[in-house]
């Protein structure tokens, strides 16, 4: 084989192995691009197209919308030296960044959310009492 300077197809490329592990690593950072795609289908008419562009326009937007309000809410909990963040950080958070339209329908969402979760609870607590009782017997 005659060494010309030039890679040849056997050899690997490292700037395309970067920009491969660059691409793998901002997929991971972001929503996955066919739940935004699914979400925005919901609200436009059901003949209404969405471009690609749209698509990972929005994408990067609701990342780094989570990323901002999440980051508000984890300063909070540095302050407060508490290391769980909760939905109630959450709704603080969006208050604070000017977001006032959708801290109540949040907190309508995680009244139902802790409720549903109650509900989870005792009824496998039920069910676990009622084992334990009948493994007494």
């Amino acid at each position: 084989m005659v060494d010309n300077g030039e890679p040849s197809n056997t050899s690997k490329n490292p700037r395309r192995e970067e920009a491969v592990e660059y691409t793998i690593k901002e997929q991971e950072r972001l929503l996955p691009i066919a739940n935004v795609g699914r979400i925005m289908k919901e609200i436009l008419p059901p003949n209404a197209k969405i471009s690609k562009e749209a698509k990972e326009t929005l994408q990067e937007c609701v990342t780094e919308f989570i990323s901002f309000v999440t980051g508000e809410a984890s300063d909070k909990c540095k302050k407060e030296r508490r290391k769980t963040l909760n939905g109630d950080d959450i709704c603080w958070a969006l208050a604070t960044l000017g977001f006032d339209n959708y801290v109540l329908p949040m907190r309508r969402y995680l009244s139902k959310y802790r409720e549903m979760e109650g509900e989870k609870l005792s009824s496998y607590n039920l069910g676990n009492s009622s084992h334990f009782q009948d493994r007494k017997s």
